[in-house]
């Protein structure tokens, strides 16, 4: 096991009728900035619900923002943050929304261009507004990491950026929120949660058994109640286990002391910036050709994985992989995400364009040990197809 700095301030409120706290939980007197997404809120009355509970404090409002948080429309919110004199911020929405919300909140104390924090990889944050987070869509983890990536339009770039300054003081997770999500948005997030897991977990193994058993758990948790959450939309049992693994996949409890991967999200990242692909897309995609290209270097945890996960345990190694890895799509599939490029109308022109920009953007040594390199990319999208 690594040594490690784990360190989380989050604090969850779980459950149902969550969302009235807001009112005890953002400080009196507070200039509130409410930011969102579409108008999904609006039709299954978390709007309401959140302008409810803050009726006493003075609100603001900035809608809009992309299912892939865009640069350009962020720096709107930020302008209005700074004219406004707002100092907190509330997100109601899913990662995007969260996501964005970190990028404003450290963006409102910069002097300079905010796209300068993507690019000094978070150096120049020294500050940040507080902010809380209202969840309506399990997948990203957002809401209780410090982790934030955002797309610039102009230039179809995608960056993430780290600061333990953008920690959620709060996040509010009722799982009857996500009842009414459209069938893609919870596919797209049961596919996001099982991909974080296995960046973190499929690596080089490192004597880190409970960190493993708590990543096993989760994608047999995922891999159980995944496909129920689609079949019984307000099952509340099967969306609160989803909405609390997908905030466990990235919180950092299992990625603390384990070496980490995070390949397949560089390759998927260039996908969605210059195809437009569902970031969950170009995962499903993403993941299964990775692990068959690199079958060699993770042998040992993807036997473990066939073991633990899928109970594959007779039988010809080899036999084993193929089938863990097999079963791993038909279960991205049975969430009614597809796992080939084909079946987005993309084809082998992507192999290129995707090479070349993951080495625009230095992704020339990707994946826990660096062996990713471009050819391996190559490889990996080549199979993709």
């Amino acid at each position: 096991m690594l040594n490690f700095d784990f360190y989380n301030p989050t604090r969850i409120l779980f459950g149902e009728g969550q969302i009235e706290r807001l009112a005890r939980l953002v400080p009196a007197g507070a200039r509130v900035l409410v930011l969102y997404g579409g108008g999904s809120i609006r039709a299954n009355g978390t709007y309401d619900a959140v302008m409810s509970a803050l009726k006493d404090h003075t609100v603001f409002e900035f809608g809009g923002i992309e299912p892939n948080p865009s640069y350009e429309t962020l720096t709107q919110a930020i302008a209005l943050v700074k004219r406004e004199n707002v100092d907190y911020l509330v997100a109601v929405g899913g990662g995007s929304v969260i996501d964005g919300t970190k990028f404003v909140a450290a963006g409102a104390k910069l002097d300079e261009d905010p796209w300068t924090i993507l690019e000094q990889h978070a150096k120049n944050v020294r500050a940040a507004l507080p902010f809380g987070a209202v969840l309506t869509l399990p997948a990203t983890g957002s809401e209780m990491n410090s982790g934030s990536v955002i797309t610039k339009k102009a230039t179809q770039e995608k960056f993430a950026f780290m600061s333990r300054l953008v920690f959620p003081q709060f996040a509010i997770l009722d799982p009857t929120r996500t009842y009414t999500l459209p069938a893609r948005q919870v596919g797209n997030g049961i596919v996001d949660a099982f991909v974080h897991i296995m960046e973190q977990y499929m690596t080089v193994s490192g004597n880190t058994k409970v960190q493993d058993r708590f990543a096993e758990g989760l994608l047999q948790t995922l891999v159980e109640e995944g496909p129920r959450a689609l079949a019984e939309p307000e099952n509340y049992a099967v969306r609160a286990n989803l909405m609390w693994t997908a905030t466990l996949a990235l919180n950092g409890l299992i990625g603390a002391g384990v070496s980490q991967d995070w390949a397949t999200h560089m390759i998927g990242h260039e996908l969605t910036a210059l195809y437009g692909l569902d970031h969950a897309q170009t995962l499903a995609v993403v993941l299964p050709a990775m692990l068959r290209e690199r079958r060699e270097a993770k042998r040992a945890k993807l036997l473990q994985y066939a073991a633990r996960v899928w109970d594959l345990r007779e039988g010809d190694e080899d036999a084993r992989i193929e089938a863990a890895i097999a079963r791993t799509e038909d279960f991205f599939r049975s969430v009614g995400v597809a796992t080939r490029l084909s079946d987005y109308g993309l084809g082998q022109d992507v192999v290129p364009a995707v090479v070349n920009a993951l080495e625009a953007h230095g992704m020339t040594k990707l994946g826990e040990t660096g062996e990713v390199t471009l050819a391996v990319s190559r490889k990996v999208l080549e199979r993709s197809l």
